[in-house]
């Protein structure tokens, strides 16, 4: 089915056509603009381009909440507008990495996965079977209290974000080891608490602060949640994210097979 697959993050917009349920084309990268006008304007000419004049049968992809004040019915109604008889789904961009990770990636064999991504911000989903797991609104794991005291979610001491606005330089920039694997304490206690409420068989993690260079490192996160988690007979299976920047667009494609 031709469709157009598409991922909103927070910093960078990836869009690809696929004609099957099985792959897709070469993906556009480009810089997500933060003015909602001017990014739709770019997102209808960029899908208009990658279709090549080809009849547009989907649309589906993943958007970030924190792009276009998270929006999805309005983006979803100018779309529909746009793009005439064409079906629209619009999924929380963690939410469909998820599971393009969960069909695709590390997480495939897995029947309860845990997606975490640590980039921008932080977010994840509960992937169960394939497919995100039923919900009244979504997920929202980096928004765990951290600090009942200051209040501080896990998003606000592990994101990227936040490490930039603490040390005043990207963290690429970041050589301290000491950082990172403090870091992969933090880590380590929010991923305690998104297991102790999922009860997933395989946590994937994924985003720029686990896939980079510096990153958080795996094995201490591993070492601090084994230290952590004592209520469960052991922890589940901890792996790296395999997609890459390209998670998303991999989500979407599953949903060409209903």
């Amino acid at each position: 089915m031709n469709s157009i697959l598409f991922d909103i993050g927070a910093t960078k917009t990836r869009m690809a056509f696929a004609e099957s349920e099985e792959k897709f084309e070469e993906p556009k990268i480009f810089e997500t603009n933060q003015n909602y006008e001017e990014g739709f304007r770019l997102f209808v000419e960029t899908a208009k381009n990658l279709a090549k004049e080809r009849e547009i049968k989907k649309i589906v992809g993943g958007m970030s909440r924190s792009v276009w004040d998270g929006d999805y019915k309005k983006l979803k109604s100018d779309l529909v507008e746009n793009f005439k008889e064409t079906e629209i789904i619009i999924e929380n961009d963690a939410s469909m990495a998820g599971v393009g990770e969960a069909q695709f990636g590390a997480g495939r064999g897995f029947e309860i996965v845990a997606y975490i991504t640590v980039s921008t911000g932080v977010g994840g989903a509960k992937i169960v079977n394939g497919k995100i797991d039923e919900h009244a609104v979504g997920f929202e794991p980096g928004k765990q209290i951290m600090d009942v005291n200051s209040g501080k979610t896990l998003e606000d001491m592990i994101s990227g974000k936040a490490l930039q606005e603490k040390f005043g330089k990207h963290p690429k920039e970041i050589k301290d080891q000491g950082v990172w694997d403090n870091h992969a304490w933090l880590l380590a206690i929010g991923l305690n608490n998104i297991i102790m409420e999922w009860s997933p068989n395989c946590v994937v993690l994924g985003g720029s602060m686990i896939t980079g260079d510096p990153a958080i490192p795996l094995d201490k996160t591993k070492k601090y949640l084994e230290d952590i988690l004592k209520i469960f007979p052991q922890i589940p299976v901890i792996k790296k994210a395999e997609l890459g920047d390209f998670g998303g667009l991999w989500g979407a494609l599953t949903y060409l097979k209903d």
